[in-house]
């Protein structure tokens, strides 16, 4: 067994060149960044000479720009402006700021600067294994109130791949164009824009001669989620949510987006980019006075490392009284990349395996000290294995062991730091990363090589070694299996952030629907994510909690397998996977599904935007409280209790919830809370039109309430009708309930009509 031992010097030199040169005095204060913030700054040492980015000289004209958030004491301009800092916004003691790469460790060192906080962009939860899915309408199962529209309400979508001409976007006639403001953060049109980044667009005129966002010539993503939360349908089955909204976009920047920024400027767009574009767009509905929620359908894995710290605080800041934010909670249910060893166990072990890329990441947390030991199993020769503990590594400097094994003349690169969790610093967490070379010559001098992966060419073990200490084991990249008679693995602890903040209402994915009817009109059976008999079970790609502090999430579920939405007439889509197109002042649009919680997400946040509609003031508290009271408990095992970290309070049930915020169970006692399935409404003028699936075999009796509880009409259909009229023309302009009573099968419930 090998133990590492490293000399002081030259670990010091590995880490940060620099500071054998600088006196203590001049170096970062690193224990006050994430650790994003601290690589960038180490980046930043090794090309700039330490004498040129402590000396007087201004670099801030040459220097890249990082969007941080900034925890400071007092006024953050007075306080960051002697370093070049332009603060963006601040509310109570944290700042969003862009700060020079070269003013970091200046910062850092200032006695009224607490943390600097950033991390790197987001990725879309779509669902990897078959993004483009196609669907008869999902909605069918969610028949909206004929009252309740969005219609006041401002629905806003933080995402990527907007086209601005869909007649989705506008109303269902195709006159009234509903998209009010439009960030796009990539956008090249920025000669004249005050924004850190991008350009704003606040006409529609403005809005529609772009045709779409920047990064819309790639994806389709938040054309789809658009048109899913808000959407017209304009003469399509496929009507999103909150189909009379206002809508504010925000085309924010991914992963995917690195194409369309200057590496100068890539620096500009982290997790604090996009609390700017959050905050922007509840600005907007306060500035016109109206409700907000925010969908956004995007994410990352969590950390120990705190850097969400103040990105939750933050966006605690920003939500509260009819500000909603609805975030994906990934697409990882599928991923075993979970193993816990109990405080009674010695050890405990797995496989491991480094991704495709040729990394195996992981994060640890411990109580106490312990140790984790590799061990490299060969084919034909006896195993070869090094021991790490957490005391060695937390006595370097920074806490931070870089080093290479050899096994079977194989390098090793190891790197790992140590650091207290963030939300117990009684425990320690390592965090680090193992990879080999990816080939190696079969002999010397042979040109024939063989892939040598970690875990690809012979078996790697990782062992958590600790007594007395309960030890969680979670990685980000890589995959870890265990053999018999090895600890089990579990598909857990995998939602994503920002779903996990507190304030976030984070949503799940279910499914009812396992194929479709494409434009040719051959069914295609596609069962992605599909478990059970179509009665709403968690789709199985769908991320489940707790979170990495042991809260439960997600918060609900809604459908997002197959579900049938607006699609970018700037990307070509495969034609076997659309149903149908849309001829729309001269171009034609496409209409097709996707699958994920990217698709779920807009589901939850258009169906709150209703709720809203009828009380402006709710809370993320209250709508969550909605969700416990009236979500349909499905998506977890028979018998689970709810909440539970696979399917929150459940699945969402629209109407059930709306009649909770309106009260009006407690109002009127006979009050259906279901909306009857044999039965349409539809409102002609002041006349309430009930069209029978088939002729009732019974009489249906039927009464229509205010929604102070007062009954206002009665009346009875006769056995045999296919259908009734209810005039309400002496009833004054308002919304009213009407309970419709019958033993004839699927009449009995009730639904919410406004008279104009």
């Amino acid at each position: 067994m090998r133990r590492f031992v490293l000399l002081f010097i030259s670990l010091l030199a590995l880490v940060c060149p620099s500071a054998a040169q600088a006196p203590p005095a001049m170096r970062a204060q690193y224990q006050k960044m994430s650790a994003w913030v601290r690589d960038i700054v180490r980046d930043t040492e090794r090309q700039t000479p330490h004498r040129a980015a402590s000396s007087g000289e201004s670099r801030v004209g040459a220097a890249p720009l990082l969007t941080a958030f900034v925890r400071v004491e007092g006024d953050g301009h007075s306080v960051l402006a002697p370093y070049q800092v332009r603060v963006l916004t601040q509310i109570d003691d944290i700042c969003i700021a862009q700060i020079p790469l070269t003013k970091l460790a200046e910062v850092s060192r200032d006695g009224s600067v607490r943390r600097i906080e950033a991390n790197r962009l987001h990725q879309t939860d779509m669902d990897t294994t078959a993004v483009v899915l196609n669907a008869t309408p999902v909605y069918e199962g969610f028949m909206l109130p004929q009252a309740y529209t969005g219609e006041g309400v401002v629905v806003g979508v933080q995402d990527i791949g907007f086209d601005l001409t869909h007649p989705t976007l506008y109303d269902a006639s195709g006159t009234r164009y509903r998209v009010r403001r439009l960030w796009d953060m990539i956008s090249a049109d920025t000669i004249s824009s005050a924004l850190p980044v991008g350009a704003e667009y606040t006409t529609a005129d403005e809005i529609r001669a772009l045709g779409c966002v920047r990064d819309g010539i790639i994806s389709s993503h938040g054309t789809h989620t658009s048109g899913t939360a808000a959407g017209s349908g304009f003469g399509t089955p496929y009507r999103g949510m909150a189909y009379e909204s206002d809508i504010c976009l925000v085309a924010n920047a991914v992963s995917d987006d690195l194409q369309f920024i200057s590496p100068d400027d890539i620096y500009k767009y982290t997790y604090a980019t996009d609390a700017l574009g959050f905050k922007y767009i509840f600005d907007y509905a306060d500035e016109v006075g109206k409700p907000c929620v925010v969908s956004f359908s995007e994410g990352s894995h969590q950390d120990f490392r705190g850097d969400d710290v103040l990105y939750y605080e933050m966006l605690d800041k920003i939500v509260g009284p009819g500000h909603i934010l609805v975030a994906s909670a990934g697409n990882e249910g599928l991923s075993e990349r979970y193993m816990h060893k109990p405080a009674a166990t010695p050890s405990a072990a797995t496989d491991i395996r480094a991704s495709e890329s040729g990394y195996f990441s992981f994060s640890m947390r411990g109580s106490g000290n312990y140790e984790i030991k590799l061990t490299a199993h060969h084919h034909d020769q006896p195993a070869e294995s090094a021991t790490i503990a957490t005391r060695d590594i937390l006595a370097l400097p920074d806490s931070m062991l870089i080093d290479t094994l050899r096994f079977a003349d194989i390098p090793y690169f190891v790197q790992i730091a140590a650091y207290p969790s963030c939300y117990d610093d009684g425990d320690c967490v390592l965090e680090g990363r193992f990879s080999t070379v990816k080939k190696k010559a079969v002999s010397e001098g042979s040109a024939d090589s063989v892939d040598v992966r970690l875990g690809f060419y012979e078996s790697v073990t990782l062992d958590v070694i600790g007594a007395s200490s309960d030890i969680e084991l979670f990685t980000s990249a890589g995959y870890i299996y265990s053999d018999w008679g090895k600890s089990p693995i579990e598909r857990s602890h995998n939602i994503h952030s920002p779903g996990a903040a507190p304030s976030v209402i984070c949503v799940g994915a279910n499914t009812h629907r396992r194929g479709f009817v494409n434009q040719f009109g051959n069914y295609i059976t596609q069962e992605v994510g599909y478990q059970g008999d179509g009665d709403g079970a968690r789709a199985i790609y769908s991320s489940t909690g707790p979170t990495f502090d042991g809260r439960i999430k997600p918060d609900v579920l809604a459908p997002g397998t197959n579900v049938m939405a607006s699609y970018s007439s700037w990307v070509e889509s495969p034609p076997t996977t659309l149903t149908r197109f849309t001829e729309f002042n001269g171009r034609t649009y496409p209409w097709g599904a996707n699958s994920g919680t990217s698709m779920a997400t807009p589901v939850v946040a258009g169906a709150i935007a209703l709720w809203l509609q009828a009380n402006p003031r709710l809370t993320p508290d209250d709508v969550r409280g909605v969700l416990s009271r009236t979500c349909r408990h499905v998506g977890a095992a028979p018998g689970s209790d709810y909440p539970n970290n696979e399917a929150g309070y459940g699945e969402i049930d629209v109407y059930r919830g709306l009649l909770d915020v309106l009260d009006l169970k407690t109002a009127i006692h006979d009050l259906s809370d279901t909306q009857p399935e044999a039965v349409r409404f539809a409102l002609h003028g002041t006349r309430l039109h009930l069209d029978f699936a088939s002729p009732v075999t019974q009489s249906v009796s039927w009464r229509v309430y205010s929604l102070g509880g007062v009954q206002m009409m009665q009346g009875q259909v006769p056995a045999g009708a296919d259908g009734a009229v209810i005039d309400l023309t002496a009833l004054p302009a308002a919304v009213y309930a009407v309970q419709l009573t019958s033993t004839s099968p699927g009449i009995t419930g009730s639904t919410l009509v406004r008279k104009n």
